[in-house]
């Protein structure tokens, strides 16, 4: 997996919030996973103790088989963005899943209840976006994850994340290992549209085209900078894929 770089200063800016932030998160409740949220419902029990943990080993694969077609959409929400994104999935009818940075999910929990509502997965995507994850002390790590959960769970109303995402897929033994004991699977991608540096919406389609082949999960951001090509790209997209015979469908667990 790449590691992200450039055009993305802003997580900067909030680093300093997140770790002012982080502890205020840690009083949030904590519920059982996402489990089979279907139509804007989900179920939800009341105790961290009842989650049951996952593999650790990074996912890539589609629960809808081999012409499964997976769409995570990463580092927001973010207030003009993200309901654009929402409404093109919802218009074509596909369900996504959103790797939630907690400082985001802080600062609009609206949102983060509207992408619950609509059906669409969470993800744990760290308090910060730091991207020198791997190179962080392991208490760095486990503050960064479960701070975050905490703040996307209680954004959400009380919906955990289902898995966790690396920050430029910074993944250690250790961070997975925590994720998936707490029922975060660790989520990978195959196709790496790199809108974060600006492409057109053309551009992300043809790479997807090139490179869906490889594997299912496709990677889109809905925060860190302008995003109306994204838009752009998944309201071709979509449709051109089912067209091609693609299912959308989430990582499996």
């Amino acid at each position: 997996m790449a590691r992200h770089s450039g055009g993305r200063g802003w997580y900067g800016k909030v680093l300093g919030a997140a770790l002012g932030v982080a502890m205020l998160a840690g009083g949030a409740s904590v519920w059982t996973a996402q489990a089979g949220v279907v139509d804007g419902s989900s179920k939800q029990a009341a105790s961290d103790s009842a989650v049951e943990p996952v593999a650790t080993s990074i996912v890539h694969a589609s629960d809808k088989g081999a012409r499964g077609v997976n769409i995570t959409i990463d580092d927001g929400p973010d207030p003009v963005w993200t309901p654009q994104m929402l409404d093109v999935l919802r218009e074509n009818g596909v369900k996504a899943t959103f790797c939630m940075v907690g400082t985001q999910a802080e600062a609009h929990p609206d949102l983060v209840k509207k992408v619950v509502a609509a059906g669409h997965r969470l993800c744990d995507h760290s308090v910060s976006h730091d991207t020198t994850m791997d190179k962080q002390s392991q208490a760095y790590q486990k503050q960064q994850i479960l701070d975050a959960e905490r703040m996307i769970t209680k954004a959400s109303g009380g919906v955990r994340p289902m898995y966790y995402r690396a920050p430029g897929g910074a993944f250690t033994p250790y961070s997975r290992k925590l994720a998936a004991s707490h029922g975060m699977r660790p989520l990978g991608w195959n196709v790496d549209t790199k809108d974060f540096e600006g492409p057109s919406a053309a551009t992300m389609v043809a790479t997807v085209e090139r490179e869906l082949p490889d594997g299912p999960t496709i990677l889109f951001h809905d925060a860190g900078g302008d995003r109306a090509e994204t838009v752009e790209a998944l309201r071709t997209i979509l449709p051109q894929l089912k067209q091609e015979g693609y299912s959308f469908g989430f990582p499996v667990r």
